[in-house]
């Protein structure tokens, strides 16, 4: 029984790890092309005729990987689809950012593609993506359908451009995208559309299936194509195998980490803050890195930079409170632990993602964003260790900073758009949390607990959100 207590966990985590990635293994892969500085990603039907296409866009912090699940809805429709990543976004590093140009770029490939009617052509876009593919299709009237998901404002669209237009909004999305919709439907005609899609906000409607069913119809509708006798495939497919394989990998962390380190027989001495202290020096230091942090040079490198610089000031802060740093202990073994487990925490994060979500490999600037963002996470989970070494320390700085963050996005010292993110760093740092404890477990150095942490929540903001806004 104790054997299978220590060990099954270890066992549930390499099947979860294994089914995962052979279900990501089966999901074909798109072609990867750059045209006039835009990353391009092409999925083509297969054996099909010649046909339409369809070019399929992201809205803000996504990517072409983001909106690959239209892809494969639109192929299973006989549609060949470029999806392209957005200036600053994804695998782009170009700039300034001119959304209409590289729309343009897209359309213009598509259309010189073997096997696409360049006389049809169809727009998606989602959220930014949706602004972009509405003004396109305003300015280029021989664009045949256009689905625009969650749009942000409907000033650009007329009430008989762009011509058969889709809007779809989730219906728990905020109000504003709800008057765009009701803004671009009045005095529209018979070939304008709008529908909500029940139990979604702005990126579970990615994902949801009447989404994909109804911008699939809709498009092979404006085509003068029979309507499809088969559901689209589950827009879940990807994220689900993608989440499997994380969850994995995860599960596993704690295995590696006593494969490595060892279980000691008793955890060593923490001088822990009281909770009431810990609280009072936490909140103390978060207040005033939200005021600072933009006046950092990091706040150049937009949303990510300003995370960073705010996670280093509130580590500051905190240790300057204490007043006492721990030096670095453990002797070799630690560095030669860290070589495996910090690459480990990172790869536990970004393959996932790569495969089955966003775009997770940094390119051009990214690295060296990804460079501040960690040495600022780091540095408060070193700081965060040194006050209180336990779970409900690591807990507390996620909340505190996860609220500072969106106080200061509400109060204009950072972008609006920080709002939309915080969601995924509170994950994150939960994940962080549950790493550091597992770590501790095993005995590490209080660096080495930082470093392995902080990778994990520094990758996603560092290769996600754009560097060009």
């Amino acid at each position: 029984m104790r054997f299978a207590r220590r060990w099954l966990p270890s066992l549930l985590a390499l099947i979860a790890v294994t089914v995962g990635g052979l279900l990501l293994s089966r999901f074909p892969d798109a072609e990867h092309v750059v045209v006039d500085g835009v990353p391009l990603e092409v999925m083509r039907p297969g054996g099909s005729p010649s046909g339409p296409g369809v070019v399929v866009a992201h809205g803000f912090a996504g990517s072409a990987r983001l909106m690959r699940q239209f892809g494969d809805t639109l192929v299973a429709r006989g549609y060949t689809v470029v999806l392209p990543d957005f200036d600053g976004h994804g695998a782009s590093t170009r700039e300034p950012v001119d959304l209409q140009h590289d729309l343009d770029v897209a359309v213009t490939y598509l259309r010189s593609l073997p096997g696409v009617d360049a006389s049809r052509i169809a727009l998606v876009g989602h959220s930014m993506g949706a602004t972009a593919v509405t003004a396109y299709a305003v300015a280029h009237p021989e664009i045949t359908a256009t689905v625009a998901l969650s749009l942000p404002g409907a000033g650009q669209v007329t009430p008989a451009r762009p011509a058969r237009l889709l809007l779809l909004v989730g219906q728990l999305e905020f109000p504003g995208f709800h008057r765009s919709v009701t803004q671009a439907m009045r005095g529209a005609g018979s070939d304008r559309r709008s529908a909500s899609v029940a139990a979604t906000e702005h990126i579970s409607i990615l994902y949801a299936a009447r989404a994909h069913r109804l911008t699939a119809d809709w498009i092979d509708a404006a085509f003068g194509r029979a309507a499809a006798a088969t559901e689209p495939p589950s827009p879940l497919r990807r994220l689900a195998s993608a989440g499997l394989l994380m969850l994995g990998l995860l599960a596993g962390f704690p295995a590696v980490v006593r494969l490595l380190l060892g279980r000691p027989s008793r955890l060593p001495p923490h001088p822990a803050a009281a909770p009431g202290r810990a609280a009072v020096v936490v909140v103390a230091a978060a207040i005033p890195a939200v005021f600072v942090a933009p006046l950092l040079p990091t706040n150049r490198l937009e949303l990510g930079g300003y995370a960073g610089g705010f996670a280093a000031l509130m580590g500051v802060a905190i240790l300057a409170c204490l007043r006492r740093v721990r030096s670095p202990g453990g002797g070799s073994r630690p560095l030669l632990v860290a070589l495996l487990v910090i690459p480990y925490a990172a790869a536990a994060i970004a393959v996932p993602l790569q495969l089955g979500f966003t775009q997770a490999v940094p390119v051009g600037p990214r690295w060296w964003l990804l460079l501040v963002v960690w040495l600022g996470f780091a540095l408060l989970a070193y700081a965060t260790g040194l006050l209180s070494g336990r779970l409900r320390g690591d807990l507390l700085v996620a909340v505190v900073a996860v609220c500072a963050l969106t106080a200061g996005s509400v109060a204009g010292l950072a972008s609006g758009f920080l709002v939309l993110v915080v969601p995924l760093l509170a994950v994150l740092m939960v994940i962080q949390a549950g790493l550091s404890a597992a770590l501790r477990c095993g005995g590490a150095p209080q660096w080495l607990v930082a470093l392995t942490g902080s990778i994990l929540v520094a990758w996603p903001i560092a290769t996600t959100l754009p560097i060009a806004v």
